[in-house]
């Protein structure tokens, strides 16, 4: 069953989820580091890093929402970065981002559809994704648009909420998830249900072995995942 933000709409999830993060965007940035104590923050660190021995010089950043995962991937100092979105409100938040660190030669950010890029095959050393994947309506036709436009020998790096396995983290995690996130988010989001659909779409998501499954069946080799902080997120690794 799909989950969908706005379960009275009739609207396709893509729209859902679209209509949603612009409702949200003048709040995100800020909730995401508050509901996650700034963990997040250390979350895409860790996933660039990984990416250090690729030394890509062309890197799509998927779903990049505010550009936090593309402004960070300016560690590896490539050439250009791209950001693709569906949401126009959260891309206008990302591109004032840019623009007062001086950075729009290097990043760019665009709307598009993250399952039907507007990319030639083999276009980018490296796609990049963090907290996205999750709310595309087709994961597997996602994922494989991703391999297509990554040049053979690129890496991907999906960053992604996922469920931790083990008592007592797991009790708290889904307390936490289900019963304190959804109030705060609403409260300052004003939007009621962004932080209802968000653990929902958590429960639902395939995690771990499952998502490798997707990945590899997708195009992706070499697959592998690192939980982060007793599994609340986890990173992938895929190579072409």
């Amino acid at each position: 069953m799909t989950v969908l933000p706005y379960k009275e709409q009739d609207a396709s999830k893509k729209e859902q989820v679209a209509q949603m993060f612009d409702n949200i965007s003048p709040k995100y940035d800020f909730l995401n580091h508050l509901l996650s104590g700034g963990i997040d923050i250390l979350w895409r660190k860790k996933a660039i890093k990984l990416l250090r021995p690729a030394n890509p010089k062309t890197i799509l950043d998927i779903a990049t929402g505010t550009g936090d995962f593309a402004i960070e991937a300016l560690a590896l100092k490539p050439d250009k970065i791209v950001g693709v979105d569906i949401s126009e409100g959260m891309l206008s938040f990302g591109r004032e981002k840019i623009r007062k660190l001086g950075m729009e030669n290097v990043i760019e950010l665009q709307k598009g559809d993250s399952e039907r890029l507007p990319f030639q095959d083999n276009t980018f050393d490296a796609v990049i994704v963090s907290f996205g994947v999750r709310n595309f309506e087709n994961l597997e036709k996602g994922l494989t648009d991703m391999a297509r436009v990554m040049r053979v020998g690129g890496t991907c790096i999906v960053l992604e909420f996922s469920k931790p396995k083990h008592f007592p983290f797991k009790q708290l995690y889904n307390f936490y998830f289900k019963f304190i996130l959804p109030v705060i988010g609403k409260i300052v989001s004003k939007d009621n249900a962004a932080y209802t659909y968000l653990p929902e779409s958590v429960q639902a998501f395939p995690d771990g072995d499952d998502f490798l499954k997707v990945f590899q069946k997708a195009g992706f080799t070499q697959t592998q995942c690192l939980p982060l902080t007793f599994g609340i997120s986890t990173i992938y690794i895929g190579r072409k």
